[in-house]
């Protein structure tokens, strides 16, 4: 049995100084840095954008960013162009340590589709294929944690406990983008109402298969 530390969109666009910056963001990285060697499994995923994305609202007339508009029936936030690929804000923040043998996996790269999760996109119709590696290393445990909570960590999390993991929030080794007063504590709120445990990252030291 093993577990895994799944990084969520650690790149410079979410930074302190990103184009989509969460606030306080820069205050976890030494979090992570401090527990990557806890797990046998470390996994980062990224935003990787192909220019003229569907939720940038630039790719919408009249649209301004942080709109809401419904994209085949699902509320689409317009966001400020991010993430795309092979661009500086793609990059993982250069003070996160990158274990060698990390795996990465890349999400919201079909141009029609957003992807928050780092399992699948939300229309649930296309994988990532993380959940099968998961599985296919023999985890049974999956603790997640980055930017932002009240978005692709939430969801990111959620798919994890579809894929049967248990699953772990490490509090204190994510922040939230709070665009609505509150939008974190609602998402905590979520998280475990579907048995997501939050924890701190000075407790993983008594958790299971650590």
């Amino acid at each position: 049995m093993a577990n895994a530390l799944i990084l969520v969109d650690l790149q410079n666009d979410f930074f302190e100084g990103g184009v989509l910056e969460v606030p306080e963001s820069n205050s976890i990285i030494p979090v992570i840095n401090g527990i990557l060697n806890l797990f046998s499994l470390v996994i980062f995923t990224k935003d990787w954008h192909p220019e003229g994305h569907i939720s940038f609202a630039s790719s919408h007339k009249g649209k301004k960013e942080f709109d809401s508009i419904k994209i085949d029936g699902l509320v689409q936030i317009l966001w400020p162009e991010h993430c795309i690929q092979n661009s500086f804000g793609s990059r993982i923040h250069s003070r996160v340590k990158v274990r060698e043998d990390s795996i990465f996996i890349t999400k919201g790269s079909d141009k029609y589709v957003d992807s928050y999760s780092g399992f699948y996109d939300n229309h649930k119709k296309h994988s990532t294929g993380l959940g099968d590696l998961l599985k296919m290393k023999n985890v049974i445990d999956t603790y997640i944690c980055g930017l932002a909570t009240d978005y692709c960590v939430k969801y990111t999390a959620l798919d994890s406990v579809e894929y049967n993991f248990n699953t772990w929030l490490i509090i204190d080794a994510s922040k939230a983008v709070n665009m609505t007063p509150g939008d974190s504590d609602k998402a905590l709120y979520e998280m475990e109402g579907k048995k997501i445990k939050i924890i701190s990252s000075k407790e993983l030291s008594g958790q299971p298969n650590m």
